[in-house]
């Protein structure tokens, strides 16, 4: 015989649930307090991203929510969300101002240009480069993390300056064939740095710092074939960065791996033998 939908072993069982669920809100809510005493704001989702915290395991995720979707026609999304990273930028130091976006027609457009005029940061040389704000996130949060204490240990002086090339409406290594992808330059979501100035005068250069290739690097293998030549089975030992120039160098490459989507340098390619390449792009290439 059925029950009466007033039946009280049913109300027991809601009852039962009702008070599991409450449990579950409280020990959620402890577990919660706890993680954000104890856990560094740099690995918590919730969290506000701060450009003076090491990067963490939400950084990326915090940078690419910065981001405009690709090719938007929607100008208040454009405005509020630019305006969104520029604040960040603000609040950590960073002075900086909105410029005219850029369309040149086709694949080059740059949405969200900003340009850094200086405060708490390296200054990137030639002065006023166009790029994407979310890009200029990513500059500060490596010059800071990075750059800056890695020239000091290794190279024992502060960083006067950054020389960089941004914007360029192209497609990758110059191509004109139209099935080529284009550059991350093309919508000022890369930077180019052939050199590190320091201030007590030195010029550092990816082409004359870097030093020897590591033989089982991809440029080295490139280089085998384009000679005829098969790679050995196991390889050669690898190139030993024995200055303190290419241990700068190197050190700044990996560790931007971090916080950029593709970085490549010497170790890529021959075009690349000359400089570092960083660009926000959500294709992780470290190289």
């Amino acid at each position: 015989m059925r029950r009466p939908p007033n039946d009280p072993g049913k109300r027991q069982i809601l009852a039962d649930l009702w008070v599991q669920l409450w449990q579950a809100v409280i020990v959620g809510a402890f577990a919660l307090a706890v993680l954000d005493g104890w856990v560094p704001s740099e690995h918590l989702p919730w969290t506000r991203l701060d450009l003076g915290q090491p990067v963490g395991v939400t950084t990326a995720a915090k940078i690419a929510d910065l981001d405009l979707p690709y090719r938007t026609t929607n100008q208040s999304r454009i405005d509020a969300d630019t305006e969104r990273c520029m604040q960040t930028l603000r609040e950590a130091g960073v002075e900086v101002e909105r410029v005219a976006d850029i369309d040149d027609g086709g694949f080059c457009v740059i949405q969200g240009a900003v340009r850094i005029t200086g405060g708490e940061v390296t200054p990137l040389r030639p002065e006023g480069l166009v790029m994407r704000c979310p890009l200029a996130i990513r500059y500060v949060i490596w010059e800071r993390q990075s750059l800056r204490p890695a020239a000091e240990e290794i190279l024992g002086s502060p960083v006067a300056g950054v020389e960089a090339g941004g914007y360029a409406c192209r497609r990758i290594n110059g191509s004109t064939d139209p099935s080529t992808q284009p550059s991350e330059h093309a919508s000022g979501n890369a930077l180019d740095i052939p050199a590190i100035r320091l201030e007590d005068g030195r010029r550092i250069t990816v082409a004359g710092g870097w030093g020897p290739i590591r033989a089982d690097s991809r440029a080295a293998r490139l280089e085998r074939e384009a000679q005829g030549a098969l790679p050995p089975l196991f390889g050669p030992p690898l190139a030993h960065a024995s200055t303190p120039e290419a241990r700068f160098l190197r050190r700044i490459r990996t560790d931007a791996c971090d916080i950029f989507g593709t970085v490549l340098g010497p170790e890529y390619n021959s075009a690349h033998r000359d400089h570092l390449h960083l660009d926000g792009s959500r294709t992780p290439l470290c190289s």
